[in-house]
């Protein structure tokens, strides 16, 4: 009888968290470049010791074995969200696979797909979170017209100067295996000690291109995500009658003692 508190346990333990992932999707919804997360989950067997003449288990005793489901991660779907246009010279969009590498505040590699940039206060071009670019591109204090070409090239227009002055390059990383990548929230990854990392300029060895002045929508699809919620909400519903089921079982077990 406790195999039934806990197979309903586990199933609302397990939904809620895949609620909390969907809940993140769509609260994200017109966040820059987010990347949706798909919750899976994998069936939760106990041990079953064999028969001590050593034929297979009968398919009772591997039923009674089955304790329920659990959470078995939450993958990033990395496909690309609608490019739209703002106009804006220091709104960045990766238009393809790729990353942009920020330096984090303590000097680790931290994976951007884009969004607004600025010019820090040492002068060095960085994300909107204040972030500098691992390219560590410096911008004079007298430059305009800011220009990021398709394939990463930085130029200025500089005092004293009829030309564009070239300012750097921004390359682009892409991992090889993306589950090695973890999301810590405003739209940064960082990359696990193992990772594959391959750097290349825009628009070369399977690299994405720049899109200066456009922005990436997120990609959540939020009639998807309404439905996975009215379908979790009912998975639930259903967890909660199993417990509530066994709850009546047991008082009626109860009963029959006195």
């Amino acid at each position: 009888m406790n195999g039934v508190f806990y197979i309903g346990a586990t199933g609302l333990d397990t939904q809620q968290r895949a609620l909390d992932i969907v809940a993140n999707n769509i609260a994200n919804l017109n966040t820059r470049a987010f990347k949706q997360s798909h919750p899976q989950f994998s069936q939760m067997v106990a041990p079953v010791a064999l028969p001590a003449d050593g034929h297979e288990t009968s398919a009772a005793d591997a039923q009674a074995a089955m304790l329920g489901v659990k959470l078995d991660g939450a993958p990033v779907d990395f496909t690309q969200g609608q490019l739209n246009a703002t106009g804006a010279p220091l709104d960045l969009a990766i238009n393809g696979s790729g990353f942009i590498e920020l330096m984090g505040p303590g000097g680790q590699t931290m994976l951007w797909r884009g969004g607004g940039l600025m010019v820090n206060p040492d002068g060095y071009l960085a994300a909107s979170n204040g972030m500098p670019l691992q390219a560590m591109i410096s911008v004079p204090h007298d430059a305009s017209a800011l220009t990021i070409s398709a394939d990463g090239k930085v130029t200025a227009t500089v005092d004293g100067s009829a030309q564009p002055v070239s300012l750097g390059q921004i390359e682009l990383s892409q991992d090889n295996d993306p589950s090695t990548l973890t999301a810590i929230g405003g739209g940064l990854y960082v990359p696990q000690s193992d990772a594959d990392i391959v750097r290349a300029a825009p628009g070369t060895e399977g690299a994405g291109v720049l899109a200066q002045g456009f922005s990436e929508a997120s990609n959540v699809d939020l009639s998807r995500e309404m439905v996975t919620l009215l379908l979790m909400q009912r998975t639930y519903s259903a967890n909660a009658q199993v417990v509530q089921a066994g709850d009546q079982l047991m008082g009626i077990d109860n009963e029959l003692k006195r």
